[in-house]
């Protein structure tokens, strides 16, 4: 072994072990930083805060750009049409086909907030159509519900929320009557 802890490590004593561990503790180490590095460099930085293509939306709040990358909306939740094992929930693609509609020119700038992605590895972004915020769209128009426990832009929270509030009052999408798929 070579390198600054081969000494260290062939002064332990061999029976009580900790050589063992101190090796096992070193390419443990290792191995988790070689990881962390690929998986930083080869997704989570790959995408600036620039405008992108879209190739397709998957539902609601979550986007496939041209480039692969995946993005969920932040701060707001549209109801589900594709999660696998579950029905399609009331509203689900009437959220699904405003997204579509909002992103028909296909182009979108994303803005980024503290926490970059996922824990299923998704981008996490507003996405912006000229000056209109897709995330807080979907929340106005009642087809979304805007969700504060994450960590975000505390303004950005306040506008979700007056966003949603509207739509309560005004009794749209999820806030209304039921919609013909029986909410």
């Amino acid at each position: 072994m070579k390198g600054p802890y081969r000494d260290v490590i062939f002064r332990l004593p061999y029976r009580s072990g900790a050589r063992v561990l101190l090796v096992a503790a070193v390419v443990l180490a290792v191995t988790i930083q070689l990881s962390n590095d690929s998986r930083c460099t080869s997704s989570y930085e790959a995408l600036d805060e620039a405008i992108y293509q879209v190739e397709r939306v998957v539902d609601g709040d979550t986007l496939l750009l041209t480039n692969r990358a995946r993005i969920r909306l932040i701060g707001v939740d549209t109801p589900e049409t594709v999660r696998p094992n579950s029905r399609v929930q009331p509203w689900g693609p009437e959220a699904a086909e405003f997204t579509r509609k909002f992103v028909a020119k296909g182009e979108v700038r994303l803005q980024f907030d503290r926490e970059r992605v996922d824990d299923y590895d998704r981008f996490l972004a507003y996405v912006w159509v000229g000056n209109q915020m897709l995330n807080e769209e979907l929340i106005r128009t009642g087809l979304g519900k805007a969700v504060t426990r994450f960590p975000y832009s505390y303004s950005m929270k306040k506008r979700f929320l007056r966003a949603q509030q509207k739509a309560k009052q005004a009794a749209r999408g999820l806030w209304g009557k039921p919609n013909k798929r029986g909410q």
